[in-house]
C-alpha cells in the first residue's frame, strides 16, 4: 500500500530573515506565518496525510522550507546540499527523521549542490532544475543515486525563478503546469498546461482529484475545477514573500516500505 506521510517543520523565529533572490523583500509577519503553517499542516491531515514534524531548526531562517533538504525516490532519501551555504545546517534533523521512518539515506557530496525544490518527479521521470541552488555535479549525483532504482533523470535549465518547482509542478495525470513567463524551456515537458498565475503552477497532490494550492491563484483554481479537479486552498502569503510555495512546506513520502 502507498504511504501517506508528510515531513513538516515549524517556522523559525528568524523566518523574516530568510533568503530572497528573485523578488523584492517584504516585511514578514512571523506570527501570521505560524498560523498559516498550522493551517497548512491541518489541510494535509484533513486529507489523510500523517504529518511527521522534523525537529525545529530555530537558528536557520529558511528551515520551514523542509522540501529543500531531501529528495525521495521510492524508499531512498537523498539528503541535499544547498547552493546557499547558509542553509546547509538545515539537513541534520531531516536526516534523523527520514532514517527513523526506515528510509535508505544517501547524501549529495561536495562539489555537488542540490535543493529539493529543484526536483519534480512524474512517475519514474525525475526532472532536476539546474540553476542557482543546484549545480551540474548535483544533477550527476541524482542520476547516480536514482537511475539504478529505475529513474530517468532529466536536467532542466532554471534562471527566472528560485527553483524548478517555483516554475512548474504536475497534475495527477502527469500534465506539467506552469506560468510561461517564469519558465526557461516549456518544450522540455511532453504534456504542458499554461496557467494564468505564477502561484497557480504550484500544486501538491493530496490524492484522488484533490490539489493543495495557494489562495493567491483564484483564476487557476477555477481552471483546475473546470478540468475536474478539486482545489484545496490555503493562505501562505507570508511564505510567498520568501519565494515559498505549497510544495516546499512539506516532503511527501508516498512509497515507504511497510
Amino acid at each position: 500500500m502507498p504511504s501517506k506521510k508528510a515531513l513538516i517543520r515549524r517556522p523559525s523565529p528568524k523566518l523574516a530573515d530568510g533568503l530572497v533572490t528573485h523578488i523584492e523583500r517584504e516585511k514578514v509577519d512571523v506570527d501570521l506565518a505560524v498560523e498559516q503553517w498550522e493551517a497548512y499542516a491541518e489541510a494535509l491531515r484533513a486529507h489523510d496525510w500523517e504529518t511527521v514534524e522534523v525537529e525545529p531548526a530555530d537558528d536557520c531562517p529558511d528551515s520551514v522550507f523542509v522540501e529543500d533538504t531531501v529528495v525521495m525516490f521510492r524508499n531512498v532519501a537523498l539528503i541535499g546540499r544547498s547552493g546557499a551555504e547558509s542553509r546547509r545546517g538545515e539537513s541534520l534533523g531531516v536526516e534523523e527523521a527520514v532514517a527513523g521512518l526506515g528510509c535508505s539515506v544517501n547524501w549529495i557530496w561536495a562539489p555537488g549542490t542540490l535543493d529539493g525544490g529543484d526536483v519534480l518527479k512524474i512517475g519514474d521521470t525525475v526532472f532536476v532544475g539546474r540553476g542557482g541552488r543546484t549545480n551540474a555535479a548535483g544533477v550527476q549525483q541524482v542520476r547516480a543515486a536514482f537511475e539504478p532504482l529505475g529513474a530517468r533523470v532529466v536536467a532542466v535549465p532554471v534562471s527566472k525563478v528560485l527553483h524548478l518547482k517555483s516554475a512548474v509542478t504536475a497534475l495527477p495525470d502527469g500534465t506539467v503546469v506552469g506560468h510561461i513567463p517564469k519558465m526557461d524551456s516549456p518544450s522540455l515537458f511532453p504534456s504542458f498546461l499554461h496557467v494564468p498565475e505564477e502561484s497557480g503552477a504550484h500544486v501538491v497532490l493530496l490524492g484522488g482529484d484533490k490539489l493543495l494550492m495557494a489562495a493567491s491563484a483564484p483564476k487557476t483554481a477555477a481552471l483546475y475545477e473546470d478540468l475536474g479537479y478539486e482545489p484545496v486552498v490555503v493562505d501562505i502569503s507570508e511564505f510567498e514573500k520568501l519565494e515559498g510555495c505549497v510544495t516546499c512546506l512539506s516532503v511527501r513520502l508516498r512509497e515507504l516500505y511497510a
